[in-house]
């Protein structure tokens, strides 16, 4: 494991989404986070992203604030206590105002628009696209699909749909420097093209919520899995159009997977804390093999969350 120069004093986050119960990926992620705090003075927020009102569950954040408090995490801002104690701005389902302070302030600067695509319709649109760009080259599976701007210049009237988008235009791809995988250079506008920020349900997306958040909660050491590595530069260049001066630094490390490559996931049933902790497993227990599992340069051997900072050392 080869980690570039950490700053110290930070302050990062641990952002489940409570549409399902917490898994082992997710304490791989907690292991990350609260040890790299611990070891480098860092500070931890504690946030829920229930932005998908449709898949998010009051029970679901239960079992996460239940979870973490038997591990022994809690946010160093705002602590479990602070969701039990009724609204905060570090909920997301509580912060809709301010994302939409946010996005109609893009709006009124020309930077957002109404969007009536639905999925097939980006779907079908990308894929034309593809076969002029690349001619008689199939559409690679995996690849993904990039919204061709169709409705950018349609002058569609702001009350005809909630959905925004977001113009992704930059005048040079996005630079930056993970601290585990080094420089990167990422161009929105060719990954992904105008970013959507709310729905036409309404809903604001997960990338809109957590630049905001970011911004507002003065993140600037994000730790996450590997697996959002490719949407780092879309949130940088949005981070930069909402005014922010300084991007965050960025770390992504590396996923439980399962032995076909999938993902832990927990709408495919993996296993969770709770069973595990209904199994008879400890804290420390489950904090060890999240650490092994996690690519840290330890056995697995149980390990107290006071002790996480030892493996960052």
């Amino acid at each position: 494991m080869i980690l570039r120069e950490i700053p110290r004093g930070f302050t990062t986050r641990f952002a489940p989404a409570p549409t399902g119960h917490l898994h082992l990926g997710h304490i791989v992620n907690a292991v990350w986070v609260w040890g790299l705090a611990r070891a480098y003075d860092g500070r931890v927020i504690l946030r829920l992203e229930d932005h998908d009102r449709g898949r998010c569950r009051p029970e679901y954040e239960q079992s996460i604030l239940d979870d973490l408090e038997w591990l022994g995490l809690d946010g160093d801002i705002a602590p479990i206590a602070t969701f039990r104690a009724g609204s905060t701005p570090f909920r997301q389902h509580d912060n809709a105002a301010r994302y939409a302070r946010a996005l109609a302030e893009l709006e009124t600067r020309g930077l957002a628009y109404p969007c009536t695509c639905s999925r097939s319709d980006i779907d079908r649109a990308w894929a034309e696209a593809w076969s002029r760009e690349q001619p008689g080259i199939p559409l690679l599976e995996g690849v993904e699909p990039r919204y061709t701007g169709t409705c950018r210049h349609r002058g569609i009237a702001p009350d005809a749909t909630p959905a925004r988008r977001i113009v992704m235009d930059a005048d040079d791809p996005v630079v930056f420097d993970d601290l585990r995988d080094g420089r990167q250079v990422q161009d929105p506008q060719l990954q992904c093209g105008d970013l959507l920020a709310r729905d036409r349900l309404g809903n604001f997306t997960y990338q809109f919520c957590v630049t905001v958040d970011d911004l507002d909660q003065g993140v600037d050491l994000v730790i996450r899995g590997e697996d959002l590595l490719d949407s780092t530069g879309r949130q940088i260049l949005l981070s930069r159009l909402l005014g922010r001066e300084r991007a965050p630094e960025f770390l992504h490390h590396r996923l439980v997977r399962h032995p076909d490559g999938r993902k832990l996931s927990k709408s495919a049933g993996d296993t969770g804390v709770r069973e595990l902790r209904a199994f008879g497993a400890t804290p420390a227990a489950v904090l060890g093999r999240a650490a092994q599992l996690g690519g840290l340069p330890h056995d697995g051997a149980p390990i107290a969350a006071t002790e996480l900072h030892r493996l960052f050392r």
